[in-house]
């Protein structure tokens, strides 16, 4: 029997550094629906919900057809919304995408999603991609990570790790923000306390890496998706979309 997929976007209103982000119009849609609209096309996923923690998200969202739950907005991380979703919607596996790269590609996040996984241990997955460029090594907004020889993350930071000295022969990558984690991992995950090094980092993947849960990770190609982080991004893409004359991914266009 085929176990279930649900694909889950959290959609926080707030935001340090651009308010009201999942509301933000891309040829006169919602960033939320492009995200959601693209991750539904994918045949590997049975749902698709959209974590909100506002009414502003909450009516876009039902407005444009969407399926989605409020969360409570006092969760400190996306991980903690997912953990809810999980405990009130049951699924075998939640796939989690992040709810700000409007052009992500459904087939990139299938790659999250493996042909097993174990229900009785925490399973956790995340893709990864490869910087090429050293302005992205050292830009602590990327979140860069290190696997040992059996593809499981060691260490995430915001600083380039590891550090050249004995060799310049070494790939760096980056966290992309599409994983996939069975109940009992999200369940782990919420029972928990944020230890010293997701503190310090403030990188949600650190508290399995503490907790020794292993996380596998998936390399995927660079340069899939753009990531809308800042106002100065929204305008970057919006202009990129103009010039390319990309429109709305309605699902029968896709």
């Amino acid at each position: 029997m085929r176990k279930k997929v649900l694909a889950v976007i959290p959609a926080r209103y707030g935001s340090s550094r651009f308010q009201g982000k999942p509301l933000a119009l891309l040829d006169g849609h919602p960033m939320i629906e492009w995200v959601a609209t693209r991750v539904a096309s994918s045949k590997l996923i049975d749902d698709v919900i959209v974590a909100v923690d506002d009414d502003r998200v909450a009516s876009v969202c039902e407005k444009a057809g969407l399926r989605y739950i409020m969360t409570d907005e006092a969760h400190r991380t996306s991980t903690e919304r997912v953990a809810e979703v999980a405990s009130r919607i049951a699924s075998d596996l939640y796939v989690v995408i992040n709810g700000d790269e409007p052009l992500i590609d459904a087939h990139v996040v299938e790659k999250a999603i493996p042909d097993t996984w174990p229900i009785d241990t925490p399973f956790a997955v995340n893709l990864m991609s490869m910087i090429s460029s050293p302005a992205e090594v050292v830009d602590p907004t990327n979140i860069k990570v290190v696997t040992g020889k059996d593809g499981f993350a060691i260490f995430f930071s915001r600083s380039p790790i590891p550090f050249p000295k004995g060799s310049l022969q070494f790939r760096y990558f980056k966290h992309v923000g599409v994983l996939a984690y069975n109940r009992l991992a999200l369940q782990n995950f919420s029972a928990s306390e944020r230890g010293p090094l997701e503190t310090v980092e403030d990188i949600n993947e650190l508290r399995f890496i503490e907790q020794r849960i292993p996380l596998r990770m998936i390399e995927v190609p660079s340069g899939l998706g753009i990531s809308v982080d800042t106002p100065k991004d929204l305008e970057h893409l919006r202009t990129m979309i103009q010039q390319n004359g990309i429109s709305f991914p309605g699902l029968a266009e896709l």
